[in-house]
């Protein structure tokens, strides 16, 4: 027989257990509405920088998910086209058998039936999506699904074929007879190496101008009499890519918070004896080549302004269509203040570009483009779209924090 003491013993702790299961079965309870749809489709604070306060880890590099949550958007005239160059990329291209990404296996054949699956909704918003595609959420580089988007763009800058007091500097075509390891940015300006070997393709006004149009890949040059040529991307020197902005920001000296594009060239172009000790901290160097077509990136088909970004083609193939999940911005304080829904296509690739958790957008030709590009560093969410898969792997309770 319990004492009165111990039967009040009994009932607490009977209670205990009791409300620790009822917890145990509300957190299953909230796992299980998770699995069917996107975790964007939840409610989370937002960080200025776009990321989700609270976001669960996710097991995986790629995480299935139901499109059924997402608000797929229309698939209107310049993301057909944008299909039709992706559908070029992958029959040019030499087809891998697969691509394993951490569990997720990925076949050129799958890529080439989504592209299909989605032209077969052309000009319509297609709602009933869900039925034939499933997508499957990148982890990013903190395994939340946080996916850092930034810009590129193509820009145009001033030259002249012959070299003069205002055209001093080379744009340089690739050295094709080059005796071992190609040098340094710092060694090809400061020293004059390619002088003589007829590979100037043209000369600019400035290098700061010809430093940005290697960091976009390609360019459109202007010669003073209004003709316009691209300079397309012709290999690099195979130094690594390294950050202007990092060093900047390292540097107690110089007083620059904002790390825009603009910014930057304003900042270099009003202090002269800075340009070269800046941007001799990035040690790659790109070389050009003169064509008559229209902007194109790795994929070898032209890119689409707002739907092809440049990726790391190790965890996002070439060729794979995606739904983004972008920021929008507070347009008076720049900050993220939600997301929106939008088709990409990828098309490219980018020094810059390394890892599960970064891509670059593609925004078009000019000054406009530009402006919008330098504005883009905020994170959002990326999912792959792929033909539907009979059993879905489901996130896992073990993924929360």
């Amino acid at each position: 027989m319990f004492k009165q003491w111990e039967y009040i013993l009994f009932l607490i702790v009977a209670a205990l257990i009791i409300g620790l299961a009822c917890h145990h079965n509300d957190l299953e309870i909230e796992v299980e509405s998770i699995e069917a749809s996107p975790l964007d489709a939840r409610q989370y604070k937002l960080r200025k920088n776009g990321k989700r306060v609270g976001a669960p880890l996710l097991m995986d590099v790629y995480t299935y998910y139901g499109l059924d949550s997402i608000d797929v958007p229309v698939i209107d005239a310049p993301f057909v086209e944008a299909l039709e160059n992706n559908r070029k990329l992958l029959e040019f291209s030499k087809r891998k058998k697969h691509y394993q990404i951490g569990d997720l296996r990925i076949n050129p054949s799958d890529l080439l039936a989504t592209i299909d699956i989605l032209q077969s909704y052309q000009y319509t918003k297609p709602l009933e999506l869900s039925k034939y595609l499933d997508a499957y959420q990148i982890w990013g580089n903190d395994q939340k699904g946080h996916v850092r988007y930034t810009g590129y763009y193509t820009p145009v800058i001033a030259v002249d074929r012959t070299q003069s007091e205002e055209f001093r500097y080379p744009i340089y075509d690739r050295p094709l007879d080059w005796a071992g390891a190609l040098p340094t940015r710092a060694a090809i300006e400061s020293n004059n190496l390619f002088e003589g070997l007829d590979l100037e393709l043209a000369y600019a006004k400035s290098k700061v101008d010809i430093y940005y149009m290697q960091l976009q890949g390609s360019g459109f040059v202007e010669y003073p009499n209004g003709e316009k040529e691209l300079f397309a991307y012709n290999g690099n020197n195979r130094h690594p890519y390294r950050s202007i902005e990092k060093y900047i920001m390292r540097r107690d000296d110089i007083e620059l918070t904002n790390l825009s594009i603009n910014s930057i060239k304003r900042f270099l172009n009003s202090n002269s004896n800075l340009v070269d000790t800046i941007l001799f901290q990035n040690p790659s160097y790109t070389f050009f080549a003169k064509k008559r077509s229209a902007p194109k990136g790795a994929g070898n088909v032209p890119l689409h302004s707002d739907f092809s970004i440049a990726v790391d083609k190790r965890y996002i193939p070439l060729g794979a269509c995606l739904i983004a999940s972008f920021p929008v911005y507070d347009k008076v304080h720049h900050k993220v203040i939600g997301h929106e829904y939008r088709f990409m296509v990828a098309q490219d690739v980018g020094g810059a570009i390394r890892g599960a958790g970064h891509v670059d957008v593609y925004h078009g030709v000019g000054d406009v483009a530009g402006k919008k590009a330098g504005q883009l560093n905020s994170y959002g969410q990326l999912w792959i779209l792929l033909p539907k898969a009979p059993t879905p792997q489901y996130i896992s309770l073990e993924s929360f924090e």
